[in-house]
């Protein structure tokens, strides 16, 4: 069955597309997309993942046509970034 891995960093996207066998878990399918060029650098096995925004575990089925997305860590706390603009609405006005 055929699944894709995505991520998305801040200078590139990448969306691969994998077959898997049926009964594969999202671990299996993460394991193949280690050994591709597009995800080199990454350290797969720690990252979080969901499957079309919705976090879920590494041993959940997947099912065909699932989307993988591998998920980076914010760089700013979103209160932090509501609360600096904020700050410069109040600047501005």
């Amino acid at each position: 069955m055929r699944v894709e891995v995505a991520y998305a960093a801040a200078e590139r996207q990448v969306l691969v597309a994998l077959d898997v066998e049926d009964g594969a878990t999202v671990e299996v399918a993460l394991r193949l997309a280690a050994g591709h060029a597009a995800f080199e650098g990454l350290n797969l096995s720690r990252m979080p993942v969901g499957i079309y925004g919705k976090r879920v575990d590494r041993d959940r089925l997947l099912r065909p046509g699932d989307r993988i997305e591998l998920y980076r860590p914010l760089l700013l706390d979103p209160k932090e970034a509501r609360r600096r603009r904020a700050l410069a609405g109040r600047a501005s006005v």
